[in-house]
């Protein structure tokens, strides 16, 4: 009888694994647009006062702001390419202030998460927030407990119980996502390991 040796990359899309796309599958912006639910799911759970501005700084088609919109935030979308809502032309990275009382919040280009952060963060005053949605795989590597964890600024980790859907070029084809994620909750000033929670869309 022949022994199976497994294939490592069906294996890694089932256990939800898999983070490393071939370029030519991956869209070239990394335009991943989020299923709105997870942002109200977020902000319920924080319990974010509507008196704070919300910076959606790679907005995309809109697809979280338009649904903090509709819970009564006043949002700030921007956006490096055109996709038709908020405006665009503005890269994150060279922007040099933020307004008071700014919670930063997006689902970051993949291969620009770390800047954004360190970036965000950079931005924001003593006690201000941001929030990411990312990987869970991204709580691990050196290079990352280096430029981003070190200095003990994550609060929290909420991870999602069920699947959240993320769609290339907004296209939802009905596929469930092979990837687990959660939003990284980062307050400048905060000292001590985050709290680790769970939500569910």
């Amino acid at each position: 009888m022949k022994e199976w040796n497994g294939n490592k990359n069906s294996v890694a899309a089932m256990l939800g694994m898999r983070t490393v796309w071939h370029p030519e599958e991956r869209e070239p912006n990394d335009f991943y647009s989020t299923d709105p639910k997870a942002v109200r799911a977020l902000m319920n759970r924080l319990q974010v006062s509507r008196d704070t501005m919300i910076y959606e700084c790679a907005c995309g088609s809109g697809n979280l702001s338009k649904e903090l919109e509709s819970m009564g935030y006043n949002v700030l979308s921007t956006d490096l390419i055109d996709r038709g809502y908020g405006t665009s032309g503005v890269d994150f990275l060279k922007v040099q202030t933020i307004p008071d009382n700014c919670m930063i919040l997006t689902n970051p280009p993949y291969k620009y998460t770390t800047e954004f952060i360190q970036h965000a963060m950079e931005l924001q005053k003593q006690g201000g927030v941001s929030a990411f949605l990312l990987n869970i795989s991204y709580l691990s590597g050196l290079a990352r407990y280096r430029d981003v964890y070190q200095n003990g600024w994550l609060e929290k980790v909420l991870i999602f119980s069920n699947r959240v859907h993320c769609f290339k070029n907004d296209i939802n084809t009905g596929h469930s996502s092979p990837v687990n994620y959660a939003w990284y909750i980062f307050r400048k000033g905060h000292q001590g390991s985050p709290v680790i929670e769970w939500l569910r869309v």
